[in-house]
């Protein structure tokens, strides 16, 4: 692969983000419906696969000290541009926030789930009289695949989310044709000014990290364990500091910050997973400017590559790939070479593939950090020439079929697992 199709690949994955994407998602397409409306609607009706059911009932939207998808629709509505994507947020003024708790407060947003559609799968009708405007969004959370008014159709391209798949046919899946290799070469050639812009998307995510260990987010999880340290009751190693920064980047992204973070794959929790705990222990390791950078771009290729052969939304938590490309970035920067990468990755393969996605929320700081204690776990043994066995579970000698079985268990062996979790969350 040339590198210009990297650093495509890079470009098009890795993009800010404002609040968490499933919500975000869904006020971009209602802020689409409402452009094309050209007025403020009196009735919005939102349909949803159920896993943007699941990672946007239970998330704080930025700016409004209110959870839920019925606000993150009605301020799409009342203050969103369409035109920023998953920033559409952004800029929001108080008397949209306001008008846009109205809506909801006079019940004129309704969420319903929608079967038979694509995992990320968002449809959002405005109304006003006799005219509506609709917007589809499938596959991926910028993917605009339909925009229509009063039925005509302004825009439209393809999308599977149409097609209803068969008992045992297989979702399509998009492959960038990425290697574990092709990604280490590439990072060992390129120049340093062509990647160096990847330090603005960590140094992004490292303020709302501090903005986590200040205030008061969610669980607290990244402030209690920095109040610990300080305490001496944990020590003030790289390990806990990691664990301290990105978790409080997570705290505050997911009670609803107005910081935006830079995202991977869609998720502005795997791009703070990805990121931050690479950039901490580059701190501690008094690594050079150049090789943060590397690590930096490495760690999120990586994330990727693992998330290429699998849905965008699954029963996987998106912090497995994530953290293993910061295991990658931490291996690195360590001084490690393409084997002990590919270690590297196998014993987080092996370790933690089975967490489970049970819908985004202030939980979801806990399940980073346990995901970062791992990733540093994963690599400290695979310096040392360690890995998980090609004998043990899913992890195969070569690496690319390794990853490929944990695609097929987050795609395939979890189908079940996603749909007992949403059944227990729409009945809760």
């Amino acid at each position: 692969m040339k590198h210009e199709k990297f650093i495509e690949i890079f470009n098009s994955e890795v993009v800010p983000a404002l609040g968490c994407t499933e919500p975000i998602a869904v006020a971009l397409a209602s802020a689409t419906s409402r452009k094309h409306l050209g007025e403020i609607p009196e009735k919005i009706e939102v349909f949803l696969s159920g896993n943007v059911m699941k990672n946007g009932v239970g998330v704080g939207i930025p700016g409004t000290g209110m959870v839920g998808l019925h606000i993150a629709s009605a301020l799409g509505v009342t203050g969103g541009d369409p035109s920023k994507e998953l920033e559409v947020l952004n800029g929001v003024k108080k008397e949209a926030i306001e008008d846009a708790k109205k809506l909801v407060l006079d019940k004129l947003v309704s969420v319903t789930v929608k079967e038979n559609v694509d995992k990320l799968y968002i449809e959002v009708i405005c109304s006003k009289g006799e005219n509506s405007a609709r917007t589809l969004i499938c596959g991926s959370h910028t993917n605009i695949v339909l925009a229509e008014l009063n039925g005509n159709v302004i825009f439209q391209k393809t999308c599977g989310a149409f097609l209803k798949k068969e008992k045992g046919e297989h979702e399509e899946i998009t492959e960038h044709h990425m290697t574990v290799e092709g990604i280490w070469n590439f990072i060992h050639e390129i120049p340093l000014k062509e990647i160096e812009y990847v330090l603005k998307g960590a140094e992004m995510n490292r303020t709302i990290g501090l903005e986590g260990l200040t205030g008061d987010y969610g669980m607290r999880v990244g402030k209690i364990l920095r109040q610990n340290i300080v305490k001496g009751n944990l020590c003030d190693d790289l390990s806990n500091w990691a664990m301290a920064l990105t978790a409080a980047a997570s705290d505050a992204r997911m009670a609803g910050s107005t910081l935006s973070v830079m995202s991977n794959s869609g998720s502005g929790n795997q791009g703070i997973t990805v990121m931050l705990p690479v950039l901490a222990v580059s701190e501690r390791l008094h690594c050079s400017k150049e090789q943060l950078i590397r690590s930096l771009y490495l760690s999120n290729l990586i994330a990727i590559h693992l998330k290429e052969f699998m849905s965008r939304l699954s029963a996987l938590c998106g912090v497995v790939t994530a953290a293993t490309g910061a295991a990658c970035g931490i291996t690195y920067l360590m001084g490690g070479n393409l084997m002990q990468i590919n270690h590297t990755i196998k014993n987080m393969i092996g370790n933690i593939s089975g967490m489970i996605c049970d819908g985004a929320k202030a939980g979801c700081a806990l399940k980073v950090s346990t995901a970062i204690s791992a990733a540093l776990q994963s690599s400290f043994l695979a310096v040392e020439n360690i890995e998980v066995s090609e004998f043990d579970g899913i992890i195969e000698k070569d690496i690319e079929k390794t990853i490929k079985n944990l695609a097929l268990v987050a795609s395939e062996g979890m189908e079940v697992t996603d749909k007992v979790i949403l059944d227990i969350m729409s009945c809760k």
